[in-house]
C-alpha cells in the first residue's frame, strides 16, 4: 500500500545511557560524522524502562553547541510535564539558538511510575490525550508570532505573544508519538512527523505484543493517521524506532530475539513482517528499509545509540541508493 509521495530517508539516533557531558558530546559528534540526521532524547524522570535520562532541553542545547549540521529532537516530551506556553518559549529559544535545527517531539505522557514519583495525577488516557490536543493547538498558535488566545478544558492562554520567534518558519517540525487510533488521528491533524509506536503504553507500562509489530497492524495505524490528516497526509513523514541486530546469522539472531522477548507462537516469518525489527546483514537490513518505505511510507528510521556504529554502514548504503535530506 504505497503512498503518492516518497519521502527521503532520514536517520535518527536516541541517546541511551548518556550521563555526562563528555558522553553526550562524544555521541553527538560521532553521530554527525557517521551521517545521521538527528540526535534525539527521551523525556523521563524515572529510570524504569529506559534508564536514567538527562533533561532534554538543556542536553539538546549542548548538542547544538558542539555540532554544525546535526538536527536535535525530543522523542518525545510528555505533555503533562510542561504548560504549552512555557514549552513554546523553550522550544522557540532552542530552535533559534541552534540555527533552526529543532524537531519538537511530543506525546500525551504514559509512564505511570514517574507520575507517581513526581506526585502528578495520572489521569485516564482520554483526559491526557485531550490535554495534548489542546497543547498542539496552543503551540501552533504561539509559534505564529501573533498575539494568541485560547480557552479550553485544560489550558487558557490570553493575548500572549511568543518571544523569541523560532528560526524555522512557520515553526519547528512537530513530531507526535502515537500508537492507538485516537492519538494517531490527532497526530494526522497536527504533526509534521508521526512516530509510530509498535508497542502499547496505554496501561502506563510497556506491553510488547508481537501482533502490534506486524505490517498489517502498522498499515492500520497509518490508515488512522490518514483519516486525521486528510489531504495533508502526503506531507507527513512516518517514523519508527528500530530494534537492530547486524549479523550474518540472521536466523539465530531472530530466534534469540524471540526467546529474549518471551514471544510465544512467533516464527521467523512473523518477524519478517515487522517493519521495526532490523535483523540481518547490512545489505539485508538496507533492502528491508527500502521495502518498508515503498510499501508503507516509513522513511525516518531511528535507532538506539547502542547500535550507532553497527547501523552506520546501513545508513551509508541507503544514502548511496536513496539520498536523504533534512526536514524543516
Amino acid at each position: 500500500m504505497g503512498r503518492q509521495t516518497t519521502h527521503p530517508f532520514r536517520f535518527g539516533v536516541i541517546a541511551e545511557r548518556v550521563g555526562t557531558r563528555d558522553e553526550l558530546v562524544g555521541l553527538a559528534r560521532r553521530a554527525e560524522t557517521l551521517g545521521f540526521d538527528t540526535l534525539l532524547i527521551r523525556d523521563h524522570i524515572a529510570p524504569d524502562f529506559f534508564g536514567v535520562q538527562l533533561g532534554p532541553i538543556a542536553a539538546l542545547a549542548t548538542v547544538a553547541a558542539v555540532t554544525e549540521r546535526l538536527r536535535i529532537g525530543t522523542l518525545v516530551l510528555a505533555n503533562d510535564y510542561r504548560h504549552p506556553a512555557i514549552l513554546a518559549k523553550e522550544a522557540a529559544t532552542l530552535d533559534l539558538l541552534s540555527g533552526g535545527r529543532l524537531e519538537l517531539g511530543i506525546g500525551a505522557g504514559w509512564l505511570r511510575n514517574e507520575y507517581e514519583q513526581a506526585g502528578l495525577p495520572f489521569d485516564p488516557n482520554g483526559v491526557r490525550v485531550s490535554r495534548l490536543a489542546e497543547s498542539l493547538r496552543i503551540l501552533s498558535g504561539l509559534f505564529s508570532g501573533e498575539p494568541f488566545s485560547f480557552t479550553g478544558d485544560h489550558y487558557q492562554v490570553t493575548d500572549h505573544t511568543l518571544f523569541p520567534r523560532p528560526a524555522q518558519r512557520p515553526r519547528p517540525p512537530i513530531l507526535v508519538g502515537a500508537g492507538h487510533p485516537r492519538m494517531l488521528r490527532l497526530a494526522g491533524r497536527h504533526a509534521d512527523i508521526v512516530g509510530l509506536l509498535t508497542t502499547s503504553v496505554a496501561s502506563g507500562v510497556v506491553e510488547d505484543d508481537p501482533l502490534l509489530r506486524r505490517d498489517d497492524h502498522v498499515a492500520r495505524q497509518i490508515g488512522w493517521v490518514r483519516e486525521g490528516a486528510g489531504d495533508r497526509f502526503d506531507r507527513i513523514e512516518l517514523s519508527s524506532v528500530l530494534s537492530v541486530a547486524v549479523t550474518d546469522d540472521r536466523r539465530g539472531a531472530i530466534d534469540r530475539m524471540i526467546d529474549a522477548r518471551g514471544w510465544t507462537g512467533v516464527t521467523a516469518a512473523d518477524v519478517d513482517r515487522m517493519p521495526a525489527i532490523a535483523v540481518g546483514s547490512v545489505d539485508g537490513i538496507a533492502a528491508g528499509l527500502l521495502r518498508w518505505r515503498e510499501g508503507l511510507g516509513l522513511s525516518y528510521a531511528v535507532t538506539s545509540s547502542d547500535d550507532l556504529e553497527a547501523f552506520a554502514p546501513v545508513v551509508a548504503m541507503i544514502r548511496q541508493q536513496a539520498p536523504s535530506q533534512p526536514a524543516g
